[in-house]
């Protein structure tokens, strides 16, 4: 799988993309810094009606605007609540595949990778509102791979 990387590992700094054409749009400043490089999966979209998300379990380097080849480790279970007029609060899906870079040999997501992740997810838009994010399971490379493909475009 072809992955967009929108932030850097180490950065505070949140790219945004248009995640169909992949034009950028602006940068904003949020509260925790990245622990991975993130990004979306191309070809996708989930049910928020963006890119399915991805962190890449790696040390190496990667840039905004780089496309990394990619295979599957995990699956985050990630909500966020919000509010609909109609509807009052409301939670929405919003999972992270977990992945390595292709010809990497981890296979695992590591106790400490899921604190990091679980840390940075709750906290990343601490500047702007309380906690709304919450996250689920860890789910293993099969449950990643469905996920994928329940997402996949055309």
């Amino acid at each position: 799988m072809k992955v967009f990387i929108e932030n850097e590992a180490g950065s505070d700094q949140k790219n945004l993309y248009n995640e169909k054409t992949l034009k950028y749009k602006k940068t904003v400043t949020v509260s925790r810094k990245y622990p991975y490089p993130y990004g979306f999966i191309l070809d996708t979209t989930s049910g928020d009606g963006d890119n399915v998300d991805a962190f890449i379990i790696t040390d190496k380097s990667l840039k905004s605007g780089q496309i990394v080849e990619c295979e599957p480790i995990g699956l985050m279970e990630q909500m966020e609540k919000s509010w609909d007029e109609s509807r009052g609060d409301t939670e929405e899906v919003d999972h992270n595949v977990l992945a390595v870079l292709s010809g990497d040999d981890q296979n695992v997501v590591s106790d400490e990778v899921k604190a990091r992740l679980t840390d940075f997810v709750l906290h990343v838009f601490d500047h702007i509102r309380p906690n709304k994010n919450r996250v689920g399971n860890f789910l293993d490379k099969q449950e990643a791979l469905k996920y994928i493909e329940s997402c996949k475009d055309g």
